[in-house]
Parts: structure tokens; sequence; C-alpha cells
């Protein structure tokens, strides 16, 4: 795996426990707390999205699901 492939799965790996701690994020708090724009934030939460460990319940809000996850 090459070094962006992984400072990319690092950062939606920190995002996902990031949004577990606090329980309901925005997408302008995920942006400013890992110093990221708005555009990388949105292409993360969709990875997450996508492989149901996130929803949006209100344009903009993300929280975590139920589905179980494994940290490594």
């Amino acid at each position: 795996m090459n070094r962006s492939t992984t400072r990319m799965l690092s950062r939606v790996k920190a995002v996902y426990l990031y949004i577990r701690e606090k329980g309901m994020v925005s997408t302008t708090d995920l942006a400013e707390e890992f110093g990221i724009t708005d555009r990388t934030v949105q292409r993360d939460l969709h990875v997450l999205q996508y492989n149901g460990l996130v929803t949006s319940p209100n344009r903009g809000q993300w929280t975590i699901t139920e589905r179980k996850v494994k940290i490594s």
C-alpha cells in the first residue's frame, strides 16, 4: 500500500473514532479538528458511510451506526 493510501486510511479511522467519542458532529467540526478541507472530510465520510459505519440523520451532521467494528 502506498504512503498516501495509508495516510488516508489512518485519517478515516481517526474520523470514525472522533465521531464515536463525540456522538454527533458536523462536517465543519471534523474539518477544523483534523485541519483538512470540507471536501476531504466529505470523501472520508463517504468511505465510512459506504461501509455502513456512519450516517447523516440531518444534513451536515454525522453519527456512527450500530454496526459493530473491531478496531486494531
